[in-house]
């Protein structure tokens, strides 16, 4: 069987080294280290590689988001600022995984194992076609496609729905909410918390993070979660 291929664009040489040897121990084929635009383009040439780890802040004329685009694979951003104004830059090219600096070796390999793998390995409904839901804002009836929802949060005995733009409370708790999210590719990853798994964008330090929200993984839930990615 072939090891995946990456390429990896850092331009601190102890942090490249380590990610490479890392990749390398989880029996995955470093192709090349850069740390700069151009040189990742005449990678991208020479090796073909069937991923990019992409630190945010590179040498050269152009950054990671600016390189990124230009590769045609895809690409985890990574970066020791999760700021809005990056995560706003970063989020429209729909990156396969954000890594946020300082990284374990977990958080590395979950990250790649989900942008090599969106689809888990059990099927979560990921395969499920989006419905349409509805919630009450006031006296309003609103309908929410259920693709759109990030994540969903106990609150007492009510939920709060989120999704990018919006906030909903819903007058059931997350058990019965889950109930009827886990069949269209819902997981949940903390007593108060079920996320949408095709809206993940990375895992770090114990936190799933789904654009620009935050979510913590329960320790109960941690393996179950983990197990989702196919980890090698």
């Amino acid at each position: 069987m072939t090891k995946p291929s990456i390429l990896v664009v850092e331009d601190e040489p102890l942090i490249a080294d380590d990610i490479a040897d890392t990749l390398t121990k989880n029996g995955y084929y470093v192709v090349a280290i850069v740390d700069e635009g151009v040189d990742a383009l005449q990678a991208m040439e020479d090796h073909k590689p069937d991923l990019a780890i992409l630190d945010v802040n590179i040498e050269g004329d152009m950054d990671g988001i600016e390189l990124a685009p230009k590769l045609g694979i895809p690409f985890v951003f990574l970066t020791s600022y999760y700021d809005k104004a990056t995560l706003d830059r970063a989020k429209v090219l729909h990156p396969a995984g954000y890594i946020v600096k300082p990284f374990s070796e977990r958080d590395l390999i979950a990250n790649v194992e989900l942008a090599l793998h969106k689809v888990p390995q059990q099927p979560v409904a990921a395969k499920a076609h989006p419905e349409k839901l509805f919630v009450k804002r006031d006296q309003e009836i609103l309908s929410v496609m259920s693709d759109q929802i990030l994540f969903a949060e106990a609150f007492d005995n009510y939920a709060y729905l989120y999704t990018e733009s919006e906030k909903y409370i819903i007058s059931h708790t997350l058990k019965s909410i889950e109930e009827k999210l886990v069949p269209l590719g819902f997981l949940r990853v903390h007593r108060s918390y079920l996320i949408n798994f095709e809206q993940i964008d990375s895992i770090s330090e114990g936190y799933v993070f789904l654009k620009g929200h935050k979510v913590q993984i329960g320790k109960s839930f941690r393996k179950e979660f983990m197990d989702r990615l196919s980890l090698l």
